[in-house]
C-alpha cells in the first residue's frame, strides 16, 4: 500500500520575524549585480535565498565575497 507524506521538504532555521526556529524553504539564485550592460554576462554571483514558512519573511546572503 502506497503512503503520501504530507511534509514540507525544508530546513528549520531562525526567524528573526517570528523570533523562533521555523521551517523554511532554502534555494540558491544567481542575480546580476552590474547595472553596465556591457558588463552583465560577468557580474553574476550566487545568493543563498530562504523564505520562512510561516511569515514568509526572505533572507538572502551572497555566497561568493570574493
Amino acid at each position: 500500500m502506497a503512503t503520501t507524506d504530507h511534509s514540507f521538504d525544508g530546513l528549520t532555521e531562525y526567524c528573526a520575524q517570528c523570533e523562533r526556529e521555523t521551517l523554511h524553504s532554502v534555494s540558491i539564485q544567481i542575480r546580476t549585480e552590474s547595472t553596465k550592460q556591457r558588463n552583465t554576462a560577468f557580474s553574476r554571483e550566487p545568493y543563498r535565498v530562504s523564505e520562512c514558512q510561516e511569515c514568509n519573511a526572505r533572507e538572502s546572503q551572497r555566497m561568493n565575497n570574493a
